[in-house]
This record gives C-alpha cells, sequence and structure tokens, in this order.
C-alpha cells in the first residue's frame, strides 16, 4: 500500500453492521509512502493506523 498526505484512506466493514470508515492521510511515515499512517477519521479522530488488507487508498476528491 502507499499513500500520500491528502489522499483518503478507505477500510471496508466486513459485515453489513460493520460500516465503511473513510479519512485522510494526514502524515506518512513509513517509506516510500509505506504505512503507517497519521489519519483524520470522519468522526474527527485523529490516530496512528496500520491498515490492514480490507483498506485501500484513493486520491483526493
Amino acid at each position: 500500500m502507499k499513500a500520500n498526505v491528502g489522499d483518503r484512506l478507505v477500510v471496508e466493514g466486513h459485515t453489513d453492521s460493520e460500516h465503511r470508515h473513510e479519512g485522510e492521510v494526514l502524515e506518512v511515515r513509513g517509506e516510500d509512502g509505506a504505512p503507517p499512517y497519521v489519519v483524520r477519521w470522519q468522526d474527527g479522530h485523529e490516530g496512528l493506523t496500520y491498515p490492514g488488507p480490507d483498506a485501500h487508498v484513493m486520491p483526493p476528491e
């Protein structure tokens, strides 16, 4: 996975009761766009994130 500051990180839900989560990449701490990322989630929470296989990166809209 590779991201840039300003990209959107999307984590898909595994079941119908789990919702999709989206956030903005604020900081890339790995080399060449690799994780971990500091992300601001839709609810305003910010945190260090190591995305799993259910996540993907989208360019900013």
